[in-house]
């Protein structure tokens, strides 16, 4: 199998992956801000495009957000969120210390703010943005789908349900079946690294 096929088949599986298992239980839709935001699409891939060109390895960054955002509490944005006094958010939980550009997010979110206020959920830019950098990287373009509602909730303790690195395969299996998540899912979003960089 040619290079590029192998490319577009995980990046086909990542798409299937990110549409079937990680939407929320709420009934989503892929014109859900057609009529209240129509152009939260175009802000979310002009400001992940201009990220991308300032910084290379926002996309990789991104696409891992997304991921780990989803794998704890459902795509609910709660990654987002800042630790206060009183809770140490996922934030800061020892496997997303090295999750970066969230500036992206912010900035997307202050634009979405100034054009409809009160209207377009984090949890729905991070998707977007997630979309955007698998179609900039090479891969395909898929509707997101949308209506997400961002979590309220936190917790950096929760992070400990991310797999580490040092997981055996059975291990993984274990873990990703524990989410609803089977084999092919865990292919593809173990290939969803070969979009970033190795130390």
């Amino acid at each position: 199998m040619a290079a590029q096929d192998t490319k577009n088949l995980f990046l086909s599986a990542l798409l299937l992956l990110s549409i079937a298992v990680f939407s929320c239980q709420a009934a989503l839709d892929t014109h859900y801000y057609d009529q209240t935001c129509p152009q939260a699409e175009y802000i979310v891939a002009q400001t992940v495009r201009n990220a991308s060109i300032y910084d290379s390895k926002s996309p990789a960054r991104l696409l891992r957000m997304f991921f780990h955002d989803c794998f704890i509490r459902g795509c609910d944005a709660s990654i987002l969120l800042d630790s206060t006094p009183g809770n140490k958010a996922e934030k800061d939980g020892p496997p997303n210390i090295s999750v970066r550009s969230f500036y992206v997010i912010d900035d997307a979110k202050t634009k979405l703010e100034k054009a409809c206020p009160h209207t377009v959920s984090c949890a729905d830019v991070i998707a977007m943005a997630a979309r955007d950098v698998v179609t900039m990287t090479g891969g395909p373009y898929w509707s997101v789908l949308k209506g997400r509602k961002d979590g309220r909730v936190s917790k950096a303790s929760d992070t400990t349900n991310l797999p580490p690195p040092f997981l055996n395969a059975n291990q993984l299996i274990q873990t990703f079946a524990k989410r609803g998540l089977g084999i092919k899912d865990l292919v593809a979003l173990s290939g969803a690294h070969t979009l970033g960089f190795s130390h």
